[in-house]
């Protein structure tokens, strides 16, 4: 035979489920997502500039989770030019741009911000 008891109070336990049904652990998500298109622009190589300002973002949340998702709108012919700066490409001539890792360093260190100031609402609930 199993016995299971318990002792102290749930309280804690009930804050916490109670602040996610409100949405409250997601309430800091519009100020890293903007804070993440400020560093894509500022480490966007830039020919014209129009790459760097075309950054945004899109947030989705849901009853158990919240994504962000940056988006880049300059596109040419067809090619994201965000992507094509990051990845490289070929040229019409032949020839092979490299591609810059520019987007990985600059979101990174939003992304860990993010993480840590999640779990420091999951854990003082």
């Amino acid at each position: 035979m199993v016995n299971f008891a318990d002792t102290g109070s749930w309280s804690a336990t009930e804050r916490f489920l109670l602040a996610i049904q409100r949405g409250q652990l997601f309430r800091s998500l519009e100020a890293f997502a903007q804070r993440g298109v400020d560093a894509l622009a500022a480490a966007t190589p830039t020919g014209t500039g129009l790459t760097a300002a075309s950054w945004g973002y899109r947030i989705e949340t849901s009853a158990f989770s919240a994504k962000i998702e940056w988006t880049n709108t300059h596109i040419n012919k067809g090619v994201p030019i965000a992507v094509i700066l990051q990845y490289g490409h070929g040229t019409g001539t032949g020839g092979y741009v490299v591609g810059r890792d520019y987007i990985n360093p600059a979101i990174a260190p939003i992304m860990d911000e993010l993480v840590n100031s999640v779990w420091r609402e999951v854990t003082s609930s």
